[in-house]
């Protein structure tokens, strides 16, 4: 393995644990799965569909998230939004996603 490809295998480990928080992060409004995907795609975020519906089914089982069906148009949709308790999680994954930076930020200096 190259280190182009080292670099990206490693550097899509490191996005995988980003995409939950990403996720609370954006529901605060709700949104249906591919806008989701486009949003955090355009924001950078590289997520596949096969990646992105069973989490946001597994946030929902969790409590973490909330849905509910539009049928007005022809086509219904699954619109998902932050619950209180995952607004709470969010706040959390927040506050360890700052310490982890400072951490990481520090030891690279030191490096």
């Amino acid at each position: 393995m190259d280190t182009a490809e080292a670099i990206a295998s490693q550097a899509q480990e490191l996005r995988r644990g980003t995409v939950v928080l990403a996720c609370l992060a954006l529901l605060t409004t709700p949104q249906y799965g591919y806008a989701l995907l486009e949003t955090l795609d355009a924001a950078g975020v590289a997520v596949d569909g096969n990646t992105l519906y069973p989490l946001l089914r597994r946030l929902e089982k969790q409590g973490l998230l909330t849905s509910e069906w539009n049928t007005d148009e022809s086509r219904p949709r699954k619109f998902y939004r932050i619950s209180a308790a995952g607004a709470a999680v969010r706040d959390g994954l927040i506050g360890e996603w700052h310490d982890l930076v400072d951490t990481i930020d520090r030891l690279t200096k030191e490096a």
